[in-house]
């Protein structure tokens, strides 16, 4: 994995997370939070390309490159969560920081990530769903380092955290922390940017239930705009999918 030993003996780690939008990453970086032992840095990448800047150290960044430098410079463990409704051209095409970063991925059916993101944003676009660059960073990833990265189904996340965590941490070569399965319900504030899209996580103690997908699924099929993105995006998810952590 992409860890190093730096200056006087302290490990260096930068742990990735991408994500189509709505599709429980939130909740995985709230765990992360939890750990105690990474620095965590919300959004980059979308907060560039949404605001114009983003936070990093204390730092603002206001381009991709400026970002990618900033994290690879990072002391210590960081860890960072970002979604894909943006398109980051220097992330998949940038050696160094394919090759720099262990970079993993969730997934969630692809039905409820379209209803879910719809809900939110009425004038979502098709490519705002966010699977096909999320393949498109997978790819990347792989085809520089020659590894399959670590895909989580979110579904697994929920039906079976503590054995799903754990498979991860040991997959990406960190301890496996069970204390951080649990959390006190807030806002941190590198969520308040974007707060309304994180109300889910913000009220979340842990890990939820999961429901079933096909009320998510039924709504896609009665709406042919909403179809449409459906049937683009369904075979990203389901090349990502067959990759997926063995839980």
């Amino acid at each position: 994995m992409a860890e190093a030993t730096g200056l006087a003996g302290v490990t260096t780690m930068l742990l990735a997370l991408w994500s189509a939008p709505r599709s429980r990453s939130t909740a995985f970086e709230r765990m992360m939070m939890q750990r105690g032992d990474f620095t965590v840095v919300h959004e980059p990448f979308s907060h560039v390309g949404d605001f114009g800047s983003a936070e990093v150290a204390g730092r603002a960044v206001r381009s991709e490159q400026e970002l990618i430098g900033a994290l690879l410079g990072l002391p210590g463990r960081t860890f960072f969560k970002d979604t894909t409704d943006f398109h980051y051209p220097l992330a998949v095409s940038e050696p160094g920081f394919l090759r720099g970063a262990t970079h993993t991925f969730i997934i969630r059916d692809p039905a409820e990530v379209i209803v879910s993101h719809a809900a939110l944003n009425p004038e979502l676009t098709r490519d705002e769903v966010g699977l096909a660059r999320l393949h498109e960073i997978f790819t990347a990833v792989r085809e520089a380092t020659g590894e399959v990265p670590v895909v989580i189904d979110s579904d697994d996340l929920l039906d079976r955290p503590e054995a799903t965590v754990r498979a991860y941490c040991e997959r990406v070569g960190i301890d496996f922390l069970p204390e951080s399965l649990r959390w006190e319900a807030g806002v941190p504030g590198q969520w308040e940017r974007t707060e309304r899209w994180h109300r889910d996580a913000s009220s979340s103690t842990g890990f939820g239930v999961r429901r079933s997908p096909e009320p998510a699924r039924e709504e896609v099929r009665a709406d042919p705009r909403l179809a449409g993105f459906h049937r683009y995006h369904l075979p990203f998810y389901a090349e990502l999918r067959e990759h997926r952590l063995t839980v």
